[in-house]
Order: structure tokens, then sequence, then C-alpha cells
């Protein structure tokens, strides 16, 4: 069985993210989206509800593919993988930016456990998204419902009330 990983934070999910998980799991007999914890930033929504969030968006795609599942991941992305028997990593690529930082992971990851990682060009419609923008558009009242699963983009205007 063809497995793969799609690691992030995703808080929240967007539609560049939900992109790549759809176009994976089309090239895998599965995919799981790893839910990171990152003590290092402080998220809006819990690994719990971000879970949920990403598992509503999967299902609620006009493809909604049977083949991706959702799970946390508390710490080395390389560990995760080896502890499921997992041999590869699918990371979207927004801009050379980001090719920089991810080859250096990609690479690292491939030292420590043999672990691949393939790299998916994002959607050009997707290219300039990312999970804090849309956080920091909504937190100010801008529309970002193009760019969010509708699932997101509920939850992220109940917070925005709050």
């Amino acid at each position: 069985m063809r497995r793969a990983v799609c690691p992030g934070s995703f808080d929240p999910i967007t539609n560049g993210h939900l992109d790549i998980v759809i176009r994976a799991s089309k090239l895998f007999d599965e995919v799981v989206v790893a839910v990171s914890i990152n003590k290092n930033k402080a998220t809006l929504f819990t690994i719990d509800e971000r879970m949920e969030l990403i598992r509503e968006a999967v299902r609620n795609h006009p493809m909604a593919p049977s083949n991706v599942v959702v799970d946390a991941s508390h710490g080395l992305v390389v560990d995760f993988c080896r502890a499921r028997g997992i041999q590869s990593i699918v990371k979207g690529l927004r801009a050379v930016s980001d090719f920089d930082y991810e080859l250096q992971m990609a690479q690292m990851n491939n030292s420590l456990a043999g672990v691949e990682t393939l790299f998916m060009s994002t959607n050009p419609q997707y290219a300039f998204l990312s999970s804090s923008l849309v956080k920091e558009v909504a937190r100010y009242g801008g529309d970002v419902s193009h760019l969010v699963p509708d699932v997101v983009l509920k939850q992220l205007r109940e917070r925005a009330v709050e």
C-alpha cells in the first residue's frame, strides 16, 4: 500500500492545504493528514478542533476522497512516519522561499529515516495563501470565504464574534 503524510499545523486548514491533500489522494492509496502541535505557535483552534475541521472539509469536498485520514502528530514527522510505516511526505510549495526551507527539511528527514519528500506546486490561485494571513484578515472582518472551506469560514466567523 502506497501511503503518504501531509504534515502541518493547519490552524486553520485553507483551500490551498485542501487542494494539496486532495491531489495527493489521487496519487497514494492512503493520505494521512498529520496535524502537528507546535509549542512555539499560539493556535486559534485546538488540535481536536483542527482535526475535525479537516475531516469535515475533506468530507464536504466535491471529490470527497475516502482514502484521507486525519491524525495528531506530537513530535518529529519522521517519527510519525516510522511508527505508521509511511515512506513519503507530501508538501505544497507556494514560492521559492518555501523551497529553500523545505529542501533542508526533506534532506534531514531522509537522512534520519529514509523518508522521501515529494513537493507539489501549489495551485496559482492559492500561491499567496497561509493560515496566518487568513486569520489576520478574518480578525479584521475581511472576506476570506474564497480562501477556506465553508466549515472553517463558519468557525472563523464565530471566533471573530467572541
